[in-house]
């Protein structure tokens, strides 16, 4: 603002009337405008208790009386009234040069409020001002020199030692029993970026708030630090030493700070405590080096997971281009075989096939103990949530490395353990997103993934996308380790081996469409963790509870279930040539309409398929008829499926399946004991349950 001076010949002024006048009119807004410069200034506090205006007002009225009652003399006799006021400012532990700084502040204000009042600051009120303002200034000055020279003749080696506190790097801070604090070292107002002396003679919990509050103080965390978390106030209630508390701070001008934090009681010779000592120590760098190193390791395991996941896909490709080549070799001797049989009938023909087929199932065989031998399990309790946010971690480089990354919203309800294999869990949740990056493609877009636990005793694990809904065909070959459709064959590899391992677990994965065609979601259920024994036990008590032990009647209706018509067609045509009734099932759905509209002898069921997987086909008709015949008929390898499930059925065949063996399973009349229809195997391609 540039304030204007007159120019022309103004008529006399009285400087000594203009300023009274002013103070009398507008005092409480000069000491208002002048506390609030000083708190600029000086970082000063209003404290609690403690009034930051109050000497300045006094200062103020003093001016007003002198200047009424004595007129020019209030030049000679005010700065003797503010000498006082420089001794209190060295109490008060101010530096020189902040009450240097109040008295530029007080002068102008005055020349500020003049000239906004009266539209014009004539020369001769501005020279009074500057006059008045700088011989009390001098006298403050000359006081506060000579009560610290007085200070350092009376308490020298007190002032050595304040001269090397406030060089040491270590602050130090005096907390009396009740909680008053007694001193602060300079150092102590440097680390914290704020001056201490507002703290200092008041009680800690009147005046560290708003410290605290103004350096915006928190814990490592992110939580507000509270004067209650203060290591001097936890001493004072513990009655013992407090060591290592971090707080970040924002210093005005220097940016943000880590101190470390720590207290020790002072005793009595009488074993009273006298107070606590304690110390602020800054730890900026070695925070920033530690914050680097734990960011250095975060990303480490994310590259281990990214090479983990890329190492395990280019092994499972390896090992379908051999598996594939085999087969092909296979194929290509049955493809000769049926066209020379189809020329000429020849009973060699025949035994070559039978051959091939055998041989073929030899292969699917060492598949099967390769997967078992690669996916040796440590079953444990497995936290969901924990696990569901170390999967995030490792997949968020893959997931946000794209020009529009995918974002995953976490929406986690802690629904407890599930009982599986840690490593191969969190896995698993990764390949779900992954698979959820591959679907929405190089546009990027927001995934859901979902916790709870069901009434039921489930725990359900949900993968959302607002992506187009899946037809349903595409819906089936999505877990179809052979899909061949371009892009394809990896991910519905890594699909149908995420869930191979799931129903090993005794659970599901599904990919279903959500309602009004708003996107699709990945659906993991898995049993809450409870022993292997308790799981067992309560299947087999829902079962036998109210009926006993199972005994078969003779088999003629037989319901076979499977998605594929070809295999289900021959079952039917095989078992119906050895003469049982068949009905056949292409879905879980569909068999159990076609259970509840006659009840049959005996079901032969596929473990995998779309809706509903053989196990939980098996389930619901041992409710509808506990004394049923169940088999399950599948090409997995069943040997890490969970005991629950598998305490289900009375038997489970492995694809090829051999007839013979099947027709004693169903032939059998006694019960599962005694025929070894649930102990152990009857003939080849038959595991035990």
């Amino acid at each position: 603002m540039v304030i204007p001076f007159l120019h022309d010949s103004p008529p006399p002024v009285n400087p000594v009337a203009a300023l009274l006048r002013l103070l009398e009119e507008e005092g409480e807004r000069v000491v208002r405008l002048w506390s609030k410069r000083i708190r600029a200034e000086t970082y000063e506090l209003d404290v609690s208790g403690r009034s930051l205006r109050a000497p300045l007002r006094r200062l103020i009225d003093e001016l007003g009386r002198l200047l009424r009652d004595r007129g020019s003399e209030a030049l000679t006799l005010w700065p003797e009234v503010v000498r006082s006021h420089g001794a209190r400012r060295y109490n008060q532990r101010f530096e020189a040069e902040d009450l240097a700084r109040e008295f530029k502040s007080l002068e102008e204000v005055l020349l500020y409020v003049y000239a906004k009042r009266n539209d014009m600051l004539e020369p001769q009120v501005a020279t009074f001002i500057v006059e008045l303002v700088g011989e009390a200034h001098a006298s403050a000055q000359a006081s506060f020199a000579r009560v610290l020279r007085t200070e350092e003749v009376r308490f020298r080696e007190a002032a050595v030692m304040e001269s090397v506190l406030h060089h040491v790097e270590v602050g130090i801070l005096l907390a009396e029993a009740d909680g008053t604090v007694s001193f602060a070292t300079p150092p102590v107002s440097r680390l914290i970026g704020v001056p201490m002396r507002a703290v200092v003679g008041a009680r800690s919990q009147s005046s560290l708030p708003a410290v605290l509050s103004q350096v915006n103080a928190r814990h490592s965390t992110g939580e507000p630090f509270k004067v209650t978390d203060m290591p001097f106030m936890r001493a004072l209630k513990e009655r013992g030493p407090v060591r290592g508390v971090m707080v970040v701070v924002e210093r005005p001008g220097s940016g943000e700070a880590t101190l470390e934090l720590s207290a020790t009681p002072v005793w009595e010779e009488e074993g009273e405590l006298a107070g606590v000592i304690q110390t602020f120590t800054d730890r900026t760098e070695s925070a920033n080096k530690t914050k680097a190193l734990v960011n250095a390791h975060g990303e480490l395991k994310r590259l281990q997971g990214r090479l983990l996941q890329r190492t395990r896909t280019q092994a499972l490709g390896q090992l379908a281009s051999g598996a594939a080549h085999a087969l092909n070799n296979f194929l290509n001797v049955l493809r000769l075989r049926i066209t020379l049989l189809r020329r000429e009938f020849k009973p060699e023909h025949l035994d070559a096939l039978d051959k091939t087929v055998g041989q073929v199932g030899e292969l699917v065989a060492r598949l099967q103990e390769f997967n078992v031998q690669r996916t040796e399990e440590q079953l444990v309790d497995v936290q969901v949530d924990v696990t569901v946010r170390e999967a995030l971690e490792l997949a968020r480089a893959e997931l946000e490395q794209r020009e529009h990354p995918v974002t995953v919203e976490p929406h986690l309800g802690n629904p407890g353990a599930v009982r599986a294999d840690v490593g191969f869990f969190r896995e698993l949740v990764v390949n779900l997103l992954l698979a959820e990056r591959e679907r929405l493609g190089d546009s990027g877009g927001r995934v859901r993934l979902e916790t709870r636990a069901e009434a039921d005793g489930w725990v359900t694990l949900r993968v959302e996308d607002a992506g187009s809904p899946y037809e349903a065909e595409e819906m089936t070959r999505m877990f179809d380790p052979l899909n061949r459709e371009a892009g394809a064959p990896q991910l519905s590899l890594l699909l149908a081996v995420a869930r191979n391992q799931v129903q090993r677990w005794g659970g599901e994965l599904t990919l279903e469409n959500m309602p009004g065609g708003h996107g699709t979601a990945f659906v993991v259920r898995l049993p809450l963790a409870r022993s292997t024994e308790e799981a067992v036990e309560a299947s087999r008590t829902s079962v036998t509870s109210t009926v006993g032990p199972r005994r078969f009647q003779q088999t003629r209706r037989v319901l076979v279930v499977d998605d594929d018509p070809d295999n289900a067609r021959m079952m039917a045509e095989v078992l119906s040539e050895e003469g049982y009734d068949v009905k056949v099932a292409h879905s879980g759905e569909a068999a159990l309409k076609l259970w509840d509209d006659r009840r049959y002898d005996a079901a032969l069921l596929d473990a995998v398929m779309p809706d509903l997987s053989g196990w939980e086909v098996a389930r619901e008709l041992r409710k509808r008829s506990p004394h049923v015949l169940l088999a399950m008929v599948t090409g997995m390898d069943v040997r890490g499926q969970n005991r629950a499930n598998l305490a289900m059925v009375d038997a489970v065949f492995r694809k090829p399946i051999d007839v013979g063996a099947l027709d004693d399973f169903l032939s059998q009349s006694e019960s599962p004991s005694a025929s070894g229809g649930g102990g152990g195997g009857g003939g080849a391609g038959r595991e035990p349950v």
